[in-house]
Order: C-alpha cells, then structure tokens, then sequence
C-alpha cells in the first residue's frame, strides 16, 4: 500500500500510463499512446518512424513489465507499480530513462518535422497532449524541457527529465 511521500508520488504518475483508465498498465496502453503520437503528427503506422515508434512503445512495456509485473500477468497494478519504482528505481533513475529511451527517441522523431533530432516546443506539447497531458501541463512541461530556450528539444533534455518525473527521488 502507498505509504510515504516517494511512494504516493509515484502512485500519482501511475495514470500517466493507464491510458485507458481501466486500473492497470498493460501493453495495450503503450501501443494506444504510440497510436495517439502517430494520428497527432498523421504519420502512418507502417511508415519507419511509426514501426519505430510501435518498437519503442514495446520495449518500453517489456522493460516496464520485468520491472513491475510481479505475478507475471502482464498486467501492472497500481501497487506494482509503485513497487517496482521503490523497489528498483528510486535510487536509479538512469535505468528508467534506459527503459524509455527507445520510445522517446521515436516520439521525437515523429515530432521531428525538420529531421535535425529535435522537436518544436510546439511539437513537443503536441506529443504531450496526445499521451494525455493537459494543455497548460503540457506546455509548461515542454517549456522546461527547452532549457536553453532555443525553441527545440531533443533527446538529451527529454529522456533525464522523464526519468527525473516518473523516478520522483525524494
């Protein structure tokens, strides 16, 4: 059961993933966000960067699971979940970004329209939008994100902070 701070903080990201809402994560909620990213940017699954991005979603929900998924139902309770993040992340948010990088590497170029490894602050609220973030959160975020105000924002600066925000060290 959520206990401390840490641990009801990560229970608060846990939504984050349950895109459907139905309680639990599961690899169907990894394959609806890449869908959600490939119609925001109307790019074809079959194209390179969707199969990329469908790739990145899967391997995602396989780092996930064999993280999370202690009964091995390949499905993520919220308490596995929180579980696995005090179990096996809180001291190391560098493996959940590991865990990520793949997705977030394609997200971004999908969101990539000028092919130079970087999205708009645009694009990036976009992506966010579409993986379910508020408007205000989601720019917020992406104006973050954009820590050397250039306009763009790229691998480097997405995958620590989304470790940094899923990981939550106290």
């Amino acid at each position: 059961m959520v206990s401390s701070e840490y641990e009801r903080r990560i229970a608060d990201r846990f939504a984050t993933f349950d895109q459907d809402g139905n309680g639990y994560i599961d690899r169907e909620d990894f394959a609806s966000a890449a869908k959600a990213v490939l119609a925001e940017f109307g790019v074809p699954a079959r194209s390179d960067r969707g199969q990329a991005l469908y790739a990145g979603a899967e391997a995602f929900w396989q780092g996930m699971a064999g993280m999370a998924d202690r009964d091995g139902d390949q499905r993520i309770t919220r308490d596995e979940f929180v579980g696995g993040a005090v179990k096996r992340l809180r001291d190391n948010p560098e493996r959940f970004a590991e865990i990520a990088r793949p997705f977030l590497h394609a997200a971004l170029a999908v969101a990539d329209g000028d092919g130079d490894g970087r999205a708009t602050v645009d694009d990036t609220v976009r992506v966010l939008r579409a993986l379910g973030a508020g408007e205000g959160v989601a720019r917020g975020a992406a104006g973050v994100l954009d820590a050397d105000a250039d306009g763009k924002v790229g691998e480097a600066e997405v995958v620590p902070a989304f470790a940094r925000y899923f990981t939550v060290p106290e």
